[in-house]
This record gives C-alpha cells, structure tokens and sequence, in this order.
C-alpha cells in the first residue's frame, strides 16, 4: 500500500481525535469560539463610543475580532500538543506505525478549523449587531483566504511552542504573546492615535497588516501594501512554525 494514502488516513484519524477532544472540553469551546464573541459585545457595545474611527465601530471592529478570534483558539492546541508528548502518547503512535506528519497534522488541521468556526461566528454575530461589508464576491474569496493562511500559519507556530515546552501549563502560556499582540494592533483604534512608541509598534507588527488587509477587503476599498506585507507575515510565521515543529518533533519523539 502506498504511503501517501496511509499518511492522509492516519491524519483523518488524528483530526478526528483531536475534534472529539475539543468537543468534550467546555473550557477549549469557550476559549475558542465563546470568548471573542464576549469580547465582541463588549469592545462593540461598552466601548465602541469613546473611539473615534470612520463610519460605524463595528465595522472598524469585525476584521479584528477576526483576528483576535483566531489567536485566542491557540493556547489550547499548545497544550494538548505538549501534553501528547510528555503524557506517551506519541510513542503509543509510534508503536502502531502512525505517521509521525499526521501527528502533527492532525493538530494544525483540527486548530485552523476551530479557528475559521470562530471567524464565523463573529462575522454572524456582527451581521447581528450592525455590520454591513461592502466587499464584492472576490474581495470575500480574498478575506477568506487570508483567514485562512492566517489560521493556518499561526496553527504550525502553536504546535511548535507545544513541542518545545516542558510543561502543558507553559505550553499554554507560550501562547500568551500571539493572544496579546492584537491588542497593540490596529484591530481596535487606528494606530496613528497611538502614542509615540506604541503607534510605531502597532505600524510594523505582524497583525497590523493583517488586520488593515481584512478591513480594506471587507469595505470594498483594498489596499494592495497592506496585503503584501499580509501575506509576507502567513507565510513567514508557517514556515516559522513548521520549521521549528519538525525539528522539535524529530528530536522528542
């Protein structure tokens, strides 16, 4: 039998593994999915009217929740990564011949797809509260695919801070920067009404232009920089990530 469909069957099995998991944990579904919108309803709601943006805050605020939705589903994966290895479940796999890529796989997967369930569900609630896009049939196809790269990226970065951790419990912390960065970004307030120091921080950060490209995509008005240095940054992070995650798991497993 060919390895390759062996390869694609076994991190079938993994996903499915992984989605079962999530789905017996109240705590990873809220941290994931529930918490940004909670965190939607107050920045849109309690928030929204001390900032100064362009037309209406929860269309200046949808393409960060994005994001931020995202990066908030990671910490998780980090530690169920961490606690596979450290628990012996890897050489469990081992000893039934499982690919070692769908290992790893199985984890990116199950995480970009958890992370794209989040971004739907804060695309329907800001539907909800008020956000109107004005992005054609292609700029959608686009957002979707930078949610997408993005997701993706950030998955392999995950699973390799969960390789390279001790502990599940610094697995998880691991995660703490990428949670925060959003935050010191322009997915709240426009970076140029930043202090010194702060605004130049939020300008050449790797969410900025992110952020910008999903919000020009979403108004119908792209700004073809910001989705250079987009995609610049997805793709620097996987490689990043998957780099650094193969090497660890080659030398822990």
């Amino acid at each position: 039998m060919s390895t390759v469909p062996t390869a694609f069957g076994d991190a079938a099995i993994m996903l499915r593994r992984n989605f079962k998991h999530t789905a017996r944990n109240p705590v990873t579904v809220f941290q994931a999915v529930l918490f940004p919108i909670v965190m939607m309803l107050m920045f849109v709601y309690v928030f929204g009217g001390a900032f100064k943006v362009e037309g209406k805050y929860v269309d200046y605020a949808v393409p960060g929740l994005i994001v931020m939705a995202i990066t908030y589903g990671l910490g998780p994966t980090a530690a169920a990564v961490n606690g596979d290895m450290t628990k012996g479940i890897i050489n469990r796999f081992k000893a039934m011949d499982v690919s070692h890529g769908a290992v790893l796989a199985g984890h990116v997967v199950s995480t970009t797809v958890r992370s794209l369930i989040a971004d739907a569900a804060i695309i329907g609630v800001g539907f909800a509260m008020g956000f109107r896009p004005r992005a054609s049939f292609l700029q959608w196809l686009a957002a979707i695919g930078i949610m997408v790269l993005l997701a993706f990226a950030t998955s392999w970065l995950t699973v390799a801070m969960g390789l390279g951790a001790k502990t599940a419990e610094s697995a998880g912390l691991s995660t703490v920067p990428l949670i925060m960065l959003p935050f010191l970004s322009s997915a709240f307030v426009p970076a140029d009404t930043m202090g010194t120091g702060v605004r130049q921080f939020a300008e050449y950060q790797p969410f900025t232009p992110i952020i910008e490209t999903l919000r020009g995509l979403l108004t119908g008005n792209p700004s073809s920089g910001d989705a250079f240095a987009a995609l610049a940054w997805c793709v620097g992070l996987g490689l990043l990530g998957y780099v650094w995650a193969v090497s660890a798991f080659r030398k822990r497993a």
